[in-house]
């Protein structure tokens, strides 16, 4: 891991894996980190400078006040800044779809490509919103073994999550707040995406508890240059539930726009 500090001083880790290739920023998903990305590194690493970034308030990368996923995006481009990177592509799962969306509208000439795995374009609808509250201050209020159990099931469907919920159950109160009102609070830019005219390729699990497919297809139809390809039984972390399934549509979409 490495780490670098952002003009308004966030600290943020990346880890660079390094390569000849064309440079790739791989962005998590909630609660995750940057090895959730093991699966692609080891399928196509070898081709692609992969640069796996921990977003704000996850892995190795603090958070201390409120953000939006507009701060994370200016974070991921700091870390570009730092690598001497003038463009990259960009792939995303869930939340870091939202970051890689809100990168390509920031600084449009700076995302040569984009890949969007089980995301929305959309902000929280209210009712599920209301929902994941109740969940975060119960997590706080009771401990986490109350429902690391419920959001594994939504987040990795039949996946083994015995890696993941320990590290789950370390996240901090204030730490989880944070993280959460970012996701909760996010505001929708779907009606800004007709703006994005480079290739999108855009990924969703048929069984995504978190997202229907057709908040994949809304997304499809507003971005000019994108591609839908389905999942049958992905999970709504599919880059990592279901990477046999995705990596060869990946290495397919970077390949012919890299």
């Amino acid at each position: 891991m490495a780490t670098m500090t952002t003009g308004d001083g966030q600290l943020v880790s990346y880890v660079d894996h390094g390569g000849d290739g064309p440079p790739v920023v791989l962005l998590h998903s909630f609660l995750m980190d940057t090895t959730m990305w093991q699966p692609q590194v080891e399928a196509f690493g070898p081709d692609y400078r992969l640069i796996a970034i921990d977003e704000r308030g996850h892995g190795g990368t603090p958070v201390s006040a409120p953000f939006d996923y507009w701060d994370v995006a200016r974070d991921a481009l700091a870390v570009l800044d730092a690598l001497n990177i003038d463009a990259a592509a960009v792939v995303g799962t869930s939340q870091g779809g939202f970051v890689t969306l809100r990168m390509a509208l920031l600084a449009p000439e700076r995302v040569t490509a984009l890949a969007v795995l089980g995301t929305s374009g959309e902000a929280e609808d209210e009712q599920i919103a209301a929902a994941y509250q109740q969940l975060t201050e119960v997590w706080i209020a009771q401990g986490p073994d109350t429902v690391v159990e419920a959001r594994a099931e939504i987040c990795l469907g039949d996946y083994d999550a015995s890696e993941w919920t320990p590290k789950w159950s370390q996240v901090e109160p204030d730490r989880l707040r944070f993280i959460s009102n970012a996701l909760i609070s996010r505001d929708g830019v779907l009606d800004r995406v007709g703006e994005i005219t480079v290739p999108a390729l855009v990924l969703h699990g048929t069984a995504d508890l978190a997202y229907p497919v057709a908040k994949a297809e809304a997304l499809v139809a507003a971005l000019p240059k994108a591609e839908l390809v389905t999942v049958e039984g992905g999970a709504h972390f599919l880059s990592l539930t279901h990477a046999a399934e995705v990596n060869p549509h990946l290495e397919r979409f970077l390949s012919a726009n890299l």
